[in-house]
């Protein structure tokens, strides 16, 4: 299954996140390791919020992510929301149409 990862975050985050990007990096690419996380990246004009893309079984993995990534934990972001997302064009879709 595919799923959308939101996240709303702090006015400031471009700053905010510069000392926390790093770990931040790392908790990313270790999941894109273990093939959950597809794509991931900031929003821009504005920098406003980020969406990750997620290639797994279940939300409870994007959930996990969500609860270890250093950019939460800090409080740079300020709502997140896991969507299910069902893709039906592309090499990577779910449901072929």
């Amino acid at each position: 299954m595919h799923f959308l990862l939101f996240y709303d975050v702090v006015p400031d985050y471009a700053e905010r996140r510069v000392p926390l990007r790093a770990a931040h990096l790392a908790h990313a690419h270790a999941a894109v390791a273990r093939g959950e996380l597809v794509l991931g990246g900031a929003l821009a004009d504005p920098i406003d919020g980020a969406v990750l893309l997620f290639h797994c079984d279940s939300a409870d993995v994007v959930e996990a992510f969500v609860a270890a990534d250093p950019y939460v934990t800090a409080g740079l972001v300020t709502r997140w929301q896991v969507r299910t997302w069902t893709t039906v064009v592309g090499d990577g879709a779910i449901v072929k149409v």
